[in-house]
């Protein structure tokens, strides 16, 4: 693998890493948690710093992407329209949908088309929605997360079965190389979403604030919340210490429903199920005073939110271990190397 790569981007990633505030550094310290649960039997490619390195820093790349901005519009259409549901997934909305958690569909578009019969079918039951808000389309969704999750892992697996064949017949130096740095990006990059997944407000159609005519136990309408959430209360109160939460890991296990049908789409679903039951204790934290900066008054709010960033590093640890462990094998690039390896004047 390039090391010279790998240095570049640690140190880009040091830099951002000091300038940022808790969106960035509370991936990153995910990142970092999932890394620590490895097993030292892990492939030691990735577990070398400046892989490492690499790793944590992609985990902010998901929300990079929502940097690119046209001049000309002033908007970032293409990327928010395919990425951004993929960060969220509005668990109240379900039932709109005649679905359950249990229920969800483990394909993507079959989950849209789900969407779009209920819509259809009863578009009473849905709110008019704001041309003016919904510039890259998105706002008819309810969010993608499990998906994206599910998705990265089966690309992981396919990388590390590359991976396997390469190394078992004959792929040459590059291109071993360059599988090992496809691994590590699918790694960096997956960790953002299972980041996501514990943060309840991404479970939730209540993700800025209780912002709905019932409202009886005085939760905070503020747009801002979610912002405080993402950035504001870490940054105000000393930042993330990954060292003190790497305590609350255990080492890194399969997921046990892995070698069920959709077992790792079933297994992150109930993930979230959990995170969306945290949303009303977040809020009542912060209605109670609890996530505040002031007089040492957050102690409670911050062992809440360590909590998650563990739960995910976690998940994340048990995800990149199962894809490793379960990754099946590649019959078709097997072959294709072997052929390779034949001289042209057997093949005839």
């Amino acid at each position: 693998m390039n090391r010279n790569i790998f240095t570049a981007a640690a140190l880009f990633g040091s830099l951002v890493f000091n300038a940022a505030a808790w969106d960035y550094e509370g991936h990153h310290a995910v990142n970092e948690l999932a890394l620590a649960s490895l097993p030292t039997n892990f492939p030691a490619f990735v577990l070398i710093p400046a892989a490492r390195d690499r790793i944590a820093f992609l985990a902010g790349e998901a929300d990079r992407w929502r940097n690119v901005t046209d001049v000309k519009t002033g908007r970032d259409l293409a990327l928010g329209h395919a990425s951004g549901p993929d960060h969220y997934l509005d668990m109240d909305e379900l039932a709109l949908y005649g679905l359950t958690p249990q229920t969800l569909p483990p394909l993507r578009y079959d989950f849209v088309a789900d969407i779009v019969r209920a819509r259809t079918a009863h578009p009473e039951k849905f709110p008019a929605i704001d041309p003016a808000k919904d510039a890259d389309h998105t706002r008819e969704l309810s969010g993608f997360l499990p998906w994206a999750i599910t998705e990265y892992y089966e690309k992981l697996q396919s990388g590390f079965s590359s991976l396997a064949a390469l190394e078992k017949f004959g792929g040459t130096p590059e291109e071993i190389a360059n599988v090992k740095a496809d691994i590590v990006y699918v790694m960096g990059v997956m960790g953002h979403f299972a980041g996501d997944a514990s943060q309840p407000l991404h479970t939730t159609m209540y993700h800025h604030g209780w912002t709905t005519n019932n409202n009886p136990n005085h939760y905070t309408t503020s747009f801002g919340f979610h912002g405080w959430i993402d950035g504001g209360f870490f940054k105000k109160t000393g930042g993330v210490d990954v060292k003190k939460m790497c305590v609350q890991l255990r080492p890194a296990q399969k997921i046990s429903a892995a070698d069920e049908q959709d077992g790792v789409f079933h297994t992150t679903v109930n993930f979230l199920v959990e995170a969306n039951k945290l949303v009303e204790p977040l809020y009542r934290l912060d209605r109670d005073g609890k996530l505040s900066n002031k007089d040492g008054s957050g102690a409670e709010g911050r062992a809440f939110l360590e909590a998650q960033l563990v739960k995910s590093g976690q998940l994340l640890g048990d995800i990149w271990l199962t894809a490793w462990l379960t990754a099946p094998e590649d019959t078709y690039l097997e072959r294709e190397l072997q052929h390779r390896s034949v001289p042209a004047a057997a093949q005839k």
